[in-house]
C-alpha cells in the first residue's frame, strides 16, 4: 500500500471535502477541492472549495460572510476524500440559508421529508437570487 503525505491530486483532479463543526461534530456540507482550493485553505486557514458549476475557486462566504476557519484536515485511506473539521462563521454552512446543508429528513417508514431546523437566513438578501 502507496504511503500518502496528503490528498492524493494526482490521481483525482476534484475530491469530496466534507466539513464538520469542529465543536458540535454536525456535519455542516459537502464540496469539492481541486489541488489549489487545497493549497489556498492551508495558506489561509480560512477555507477555499472549487466550484463544479462555476467552474473556478469558491471562497467560503466571499458573498454571504459565512466563512469556515479550518481548524483541523484529514484524508482517507486512499486520498481521495478530506474530512474538514472548521468554526462556522455567521451561523450558516449551507446557501440556501441553513446552518447545514443536511436540513432535510427522510422518515424511512414512510419516506415523507421534513426540515428538521430552522433557515438562519433569507439567500434572496444575501445573493440576489
Amino acid at each position: 500500500m502507496k504511503q500518502l503525505d496528503g490528498p492524493d491530486f494526482s490521481s483525482h483532479e476534484l475530491i469530496p471535502a466534507i466539513a464538520q463543526d469542529s465543536e458540535s461534530g454536525d456535519v455542516l456540507m459537502m464540496a469539492w477541492m481541486n489541488l489549489e482550493s487545497w493549497e489556498e485553505t492551508l495558506r489561509t486557514g480560512k477555507v477555499c472549495y472549487f466550484s463544479r458549476s462555476r467552474q473556478k475557486l469558491w471562497r467560503k462566504g466571499e458573498e454571504s460572510g459565512n466563512v469556515q476557519e479550518l481548524q483541523a484536515a484529514y484524508f482517507d485511506c486512499d486520498g481521495d476524500t478530506l474530512l474538514l473539521k472548521v468554526k462556522q462563521i455567521g451561523g450558516a454552512a449551507c446557501h440556501a440559508g441553513y446552518r447545514s446543508c443536511f436540513f432535510r429528513q427522510v422518515n424511512p417508514a414512510n419516506g415523507e421529508v421534513s426540515v428538521t431546523s430552522p433557515r438562519v437566513f433569507d439567500p434572496a438578501a444575501i445573493y440576489g437570487k
